[in-house]
């Protein structure tokens, strides 16, 4: 079982989603938190809900939009400023973007997923690593995809993205490892987040339901993932229990992946 006691953690997009559930396990396990978001309302109400759950902990939240380097060193610093320390990240803010072949793929909509999947990611990494790097090492886990490790029809800028934190992720395993720096990227399947249902909702507008379920029948499961799926193993990855894994890209999609070319 993950012990986080003593940990100050960073989760970007931390107001919904797969940031919000991991944020909830991670301070049940006894971390401090810096909720970042861009969604400065949400951030708060998120903050004003685990302060009721969870009185004993320390929270700060800092809007924030990840594409900006200087929003993102600015929540590293105001971190180190509230808690002296950095002692794992959650590099999870992301977005889908669009649905659309290639071929007909709206630029700026392309450029606005890099900027917030691949540089939102980067530079959270640039800016934590000296600082785990002072604090004796730490975690970092960032959040690929399924689609960093296959294609996704009509989702080009999403899996490019996706696949660049896969690599980014090798990397900085390999360039930091020294440090007692652990690096992984969680790659999730279709875990039920608003931006998954927001994609169902594209594939079928009258009845975004009926796509779930057809989606979800596919699955070894039968079933789609839920947030705290992934959260726990986030948990994981951040805590000392973890003490040799990475480098990695972990799929959590109740084995589907294993499934494609074959099916």
């Amino acid at each position: 079982m993950a012990n986080l006691k003593g940990k100050v953690i960073i989760v970007t997009g931390a107001a919904m989603g797969l940031g919000l559930a991991a944020a909830e396990v991670l301070v049940s396990k006894g971390a401090d938190l810096t909720l970042v978001d861009y969604n400065d309302e949400a951030l708060n109400k998120t903050k004003e809900e685990l302060v009721l759950k969870f009185p004993d902990r320390k929270f700060l939240t800092v809007a924030a939009d990840v594409s900006v380097e200087e929003n993102v060193k600015n929540y590293v610093y105001q971190t180190v400023k509230e808690f002296g320390k950095v002692d794992g990240l959650y590099n999870n803010a992301g977005i889908e973007g669009k649905q659309a072949p290639l071929v007909d793929y709206d630029i700026d909509v392309f450029k606005k997923v890099i900027d917030i999947n691949l540089l939102g990611v980067y530079y959270g990494m640039k800016y934590v690593i000296p600082e785990l790097q002072k604090n004796g090492g730490g975690k970092i886990v960032n959040v690929a995809s399924v689609g960093g490790i296959r294609g996704v029809l009509n989702q080009t800028a999403y899996v490019a993205t996706k696949h660049a934190v896969a690599g980014m992720t090798k990397n900085a395993a390999l360039e930091y490892g020294k440090d007692n720096i652990l690096t992984n990227a969680i790659a999730p399947g279709a875990i039920l987040t608003p931006m998954v249902a927001e994609a169902f909702r594209q594939v079928n507008p009258d009845d975004p339901k009926t796509a779930e379920k057809e989606y979800a029948s596919r699955n070894p499961t039968k079933r789609l993932g839920n947030p705290e799926d992934v959260a726990h193993l986030v948990a994981y990855l951040l805590s000392d229990e973890n003490g040799y894994v990475s480098g990695q890209v972990i799929a959590i999609d109740g084995g589907e992946s294993n499934m494609y070319g074959n099916s």
